[in-house]
């Protein structure tokens, strides 16, 4: 059909997200080595225009909430072939360690402090 399948937008998303902690100087892989994992726990992705094989796709990520527990991502996915947006999409995680539900704020403070540098920096640009 030439079309890229629904589920590839999720992939894309995790990948997507993984370069932005990246960006923020945490990488997720750090974060890990730490004891830390971030689990989804709510996703949503919004289909507005299809995506061909060819076509070149951006995926801009932005913090959309945050307080220390749960970190909310939205996801615009730009499709620079047609110049026009193509997918919108939510991802909404929580951090465990060692199974249990903790505050990165307490936990993990500089990794707090650089979400939410991260999340002023999207907002004020």
């Amino acid at each position: 059909m030439g079309i890229i399948h629904h589920s590839n937008y999720v992939k894309w998303m995790e990948e997507a997200r993984i370069n932005c902690m990246d960006e923020m100087g945490f990488s997720y892989r750090k974060v890990e080595e730490l004891g830390i994992i971030s689990p989804v726990v709510d996703i949503s992705v919004s289909y507005k225009k299809q995506v061909s094989f060819d076509d070149e796709i951006e995926i801009r990520v932005s913090v959309k909430k945050y307080n220390g527990v749960s970190l909310e991502f939205d996801y615009t996915f730009f499709n620079r072939t047609k110049n026009e947006i193509c997918t919108t999409a939510f991802s909404r995680h929580c951090f465990l360690k060692d199974g249990r539900l903790i505050s990165v704020k307490k936990e993990l403070p500089a990794l707090d402090e650089r979400i939410r540098e991260f999340a002023q920096q999207v907002k004020t640009t």
